[in-house]
């Protein structure tokens, strides 16, 4: 029997699959009580695969897998060091050397000999940084060394003829620990991108044994290993007993013996799960439980529960499809942009749980950025008539059939989008149907650009403005009609947006580089390629014995170093 299954804990994750439970005896270390952690995603997922990670919960679920050389801190979301202990940088800001940890190894996986995780190597970086520059593989993440490391884009562009097609050239192992990447030029976002889920480190032998089945099988060398998955009904992770980080005692992380996630679209049944103490967090509660939950108080007269509430660095927009009429008619657009009353989106459907997006799409809290230099999109419904009688549809006559499409997973998206119809239809008298898919559906139906209007969401992979914009870059969109076009699915390009991006991509100085993203933007705001709504809450609640969750403007979620404390949680 492979080692991984020699675990004393195996038949305990395997009997909490299908039924939330908890450890009656969990273990205690350095006075820091373990256990199973519970939570819910409510979004279908595509895939938990680094290269093919789309979805920021698929991103949760995944980042307690998988890991690269420097990783986000979950408390401010500063760089720190990850699989690379160290690193240097050369004067010229182009040439990094990455200082591997030694005795870190791939978690134990019957794709190894005898089951044992090997030691994790240089040359697996440099295989997977090859695999991100891949035509068929890399497409969702190619973008984040696309002009950017030596020889990203020719061989990314070989790759789509030649199966065999010449190494990634700015990327070298040194020797077995130390690997030295070349930039084209020097960026101050480059550890940033290094840390996004696209650069997460894992053992060729994954696909090499599981094909493209990596949605049931992953390895990676976090501090929990997947060890059961039924798609749509749950999974459950266990503890790595090898992991290669310990605490400041030199006690070895993580804490908690496993994760278990289930998987329901309905935030009624979710937030009932919570109450009874079945979950251990609820994020995002439904409209109108918020305050009561967090106003609870048990028996004992303390707050049942734990609230954390902070600005996302997100916003939620809808997409148009501006290669086909009426959307490639800039009037068009920015009709539907002015008939919409934001404020009233997040006042009436939304509760207050989010903020109106006034000045475009970046969110508000960016360090340095000059917000007030990006007017948005006014609610003007007057002009929205007369550009769409300018455009010759007059109170909408001669519009064809339109389809607003919308995944039916995410918080309130359907309520916004009715009420948004509803809008469209009064200001403009432009009939709009709803269509309403399951997200796998959704997302693959707007990549292959079969949707022409559709909502969207984007949360930052790094904590930068530019991250934002670069999902409508015309060098990231595919031209080709005929083929899917995974990361700029709007297939958005313009000679006067793109120069302002790529210029900002090189330019070192914080104000300068601010002052060319927000014309990026304002430009954006005229053109409207899509039109951003609003930017939500991140909103969590915790069973009050959690200690050391961060909450963060990323909603990236660690779970390394969280415990549960014995004094307050229940025994069940």
């Amino acid at each position: 029997m492979p080692a991984l299954f020699r675990s004393t804990l195996a038949p305990f994750f395997a009997a909490c699959l299908l039924s939330a439970c908890s450890d009656p005896a969990p273990p205690v270390r350095n006075g820091r009580s373990g256990g199973l952690f519970n939570l819910n995603e409510t979004e279908e997922l595509r895939s938990i695969f680094p290269l093919t990670l789309t979805q920021a919960s698929a991103r949760r679920i995944a980042g307690q897998i998988y890991e690269g050389l420097v990783r986000f801190d979950p408390k401010d979301l500063s760089i720190q060091p990850g699989l690379a202990e160290s690193w240097d940088i050369d004067e010229a800001g182009t040439t990094y050397i990455f200082h591997l940890r030694k005795g870190v190894h791939f978690h134990d996986d019957p794709a190894f000999p005898e089951g044992r995780g090997r030691e994790v190597m240089a040359a697996d970086v440099v295989d997977c940084f090859n695999r991100v520059c891949t035509h068929g593989e890399g497409d969702q993440t190619f973008r984040l060394f696309q002009d950017l490391v030596v020889g990203a884009s020719a061989r990314y562009a070989a790759s789509a003829d030649e199966p065999n097609a010449p190494a990634l050239e700015g990327v070298m192992a040194v020797d077995e620990h130390t690997v030295r990447i070349q930039l084209t030029r020097r960026t101050p976002l480059f550890l940033m991108i290094l840390a996004d889920a696209g650069c997460w480190i894992h053992p060729r032998e994954l696909t090499m044994a599981y094909g493209k089945d990596l949605m049931v099988h992953a390895i990676g060398t976090g501090p929990f290993m997947l060890r059961t998955a039924r798609t749509g009904e749950a999974m459950v992770l266990q503890r790595n007993p090898e992991y290669w980080a310990t605490d400041s005692s030199g006690v070895r992380l993580p804490y908690l013996d496993g994760i278990r996630v289930t998987f329901s679209p309905n935030k009624v049944h979710e937030t009932a799960q919570f109450m009874n103490g079945n979950l251990t967090i609820l994020d995002k509660p439904p409209t109108g439980e918020t305050d009561v939950l967090k106003d609870s108080i048990g028996a004992d007269g303390k707050p049942r529960f734990i609230y954390r509430s902070i600005p996302s660095f997100s916003v939620q927009y809808y997409g148009f499809n501006g290669t086909k009429p009426p959307f490639n008619d800039p009037r068009v657009r920015r009709a539907f942009g002015m008939a919409i009353d934001r404020r009233s989106l997040v006042d009436s459907v939304l509760s207050g749980a989010a903020v109106a997006a006034l000045h475009g799409l970046i969110p508000p809290g960016a360090a340095d950025y000059p917000y007030d230099r990006v007017p948005g999109v006014p609610y003007a419904p007057d002009s929205a008539r007369r550009l769409l009688r300018e455009a010759g549809y007059p109170d909408g006559q001669g519009l064809p059939p339109l389809t607003l499409q919308v995944n039916n997973d995410g918080y309130r998206y359907v309520a916004v989008a009715e009420a948004v119809q509803e809008m469209l239809h009064e200001q403009l008298g432009v009939a709009v149907t709803l269509s309403v898919l399951p997200a796998r559906q959704h997302y693959a139906r707007i990549e292959a650009g079969g949707a022409a209007l559709w909502r969207g969401g984007w949360i930052a992979d790094h904590p930068d403005p530019a991250n934002f914009l670069s999902m409508l870059y015309g060098q990231y969109a595919v031209t080709d009609t005929s083929l899917p076009s995974g990361f700029n699915t709007t297939r958005y390009k313009d000679p006067v947006f793109d120069p302002l991006y790529t210029e900002a991509g090189i330019t070192t100085g914080v104000r300068e580089r601010m002052d060319l993203l927000a014309a990026a933007e304002e430009r954006l705001m005229q053109d409207l390629p899509v039109i951003p709504l609003y930017h939500e809450r991140s909103v969590r609640l915790m069973q009050p014995y959690v200690r050391d969750l961060f909450l963060n403007p990323m909603e990236l979620l660690d779970l390394t170093r969280v415990w549960f404390d014995p004094a307050t949680r229940p025994v069940r």
